[in-house]
């Protein structure tokens, strides 16, 4: 798997500073400009695997980028270009120190609370006598504090942050109503592909003039949950497991393979051929998702592509 970026080390005009983050790379360059790098790592369980898997970082920023595309008339966002197809650059951005997770049905981290006998999570509640994959009557908001890489993201209430001065109240406010808007275009979206969007997270960063943006990922098999629409009702009505896209299946081999996350807890060995078959999943995933055929980048020389791409469109600057 040698044609897989698991990391970076560029040095381009203008660079300030990098940060690295569990999947991407963020250069801050001058003139409040962002490059950001979605590499081939894995994460899961706030741990990043050992083995990248081929096309995944082309997968990822090229859903985000055109999903920001289509939602930039009811959310701004910080994206101006994409000279790479492993690269969005956009506008520097003071992140927001909190996740905005919106669940439209109880599953994942949700359901696992629930099961454990929690009615209550994030500080809203959950109703009694509901079933793994059932929708919510609405949907709820369940913030996370945001992890550095190798660190777990925590759940957080909304009052907690206000009360923590995490984020104020006027932003808070914002957040919220920029997270419920981009749920339900999400939902649209989704539908259109035959899919159910049911849960999500966004990250908002405020610009040097006090701009509240959308900044990230966003609806992509890493950062959402989605649900085939067909056959949906029928499967939980028998009480069996939904048909998904998310990387929730690398979740639930790693726990088959005896690993959550948890101290003590090794990362069990990926085969090429198991890392070959997340990269298939995650194509396919693409495709059901944007409703088109992915088309392979040339990985031959991967960094040495970006690097160029990068500073040709920088140039042009």
């Amino acid at each position: 798997m040698s044609n897989t970026i698991m990391d970076t080390n560029f040095q381009f005009v203008g660079q300030k500073s990098i940060y690295k983050g569990k999947v991407r790379e963020v250069y801050t360059l001058e003139k409040d400009i962002l490059v950001m790098i979605a590499t081939d790592r894995l994460s899961a369980f706030d741990v990043v695997m050992p083995k990248g898997i081929p096309y995944k970082g082309q997968i990822l920023n090229q859903i985000a980028t055109k999903m920001m595309k289509a939602t930039e008339d009811i959310v701004p966002n910080w994206l101006l270009a994409n000279p790479d197809p492993n690269v969005a650059i956009g506008i520097a951005c003071e992140p927001f120190k909190v996740e905005m997770v919106i669940r439209g049905y109880m599953s994942g981290h949700a359901a696992r609370e629930y099961k454990s006998g929690k009615r209550m999570i994030c500080g809203v509640p959950m109703p009694e006598g509901m079933k793994e994959n059932d929708k919510f009557p609405n949907p709820i908001i369940t913030p996370a504090t945001k992890a550095e890489k190798g660190e777990h993201d925590e759940d957080i209430s909304k009052e907690d942050i206000l009360k923590r001065r995490i984020v104020s109240k006027e932003d808070y406010e914002i957040l919220e109503k920029y997270t419920k808007a981009l749920f339900q275009r999400g939902t649209e979206l989704a539908v259109k592909r035959g899919l159910i969007l049911v849960d999500t997270k966004y990250e908002f960063g405020k610009t040097t003039d006090g701009q509240i943006v959308l900044i990230d990922e966003i609806h992509t098999p890493d950062s959402s949950r989605y649900f085939y629409a067909e056959g949906y009702e029928q499967r939980q009505s028998r009480g069996e497991a939904q048909k998904q896209l998310s990387k929730e299946f690398v979740r639930q081999w790693l726990i088959t393979n005896g690993f959550q996350g948890l101290e003590g807890q090794s990362v069990p060995e990926m085969s090429d051929d198991y890392i070959i078959s997340v990269s298939e999943r995650y194509i396919e995933l693409y495709e059901s998702i944007m409703g088109e055929e992915f088309n392979k980048a040339n990985i031959a020389n991967i960094q040495e592509r970006i690097g160029q791409n990068v500073s040709d469109y920088l140039k042009k600057k």
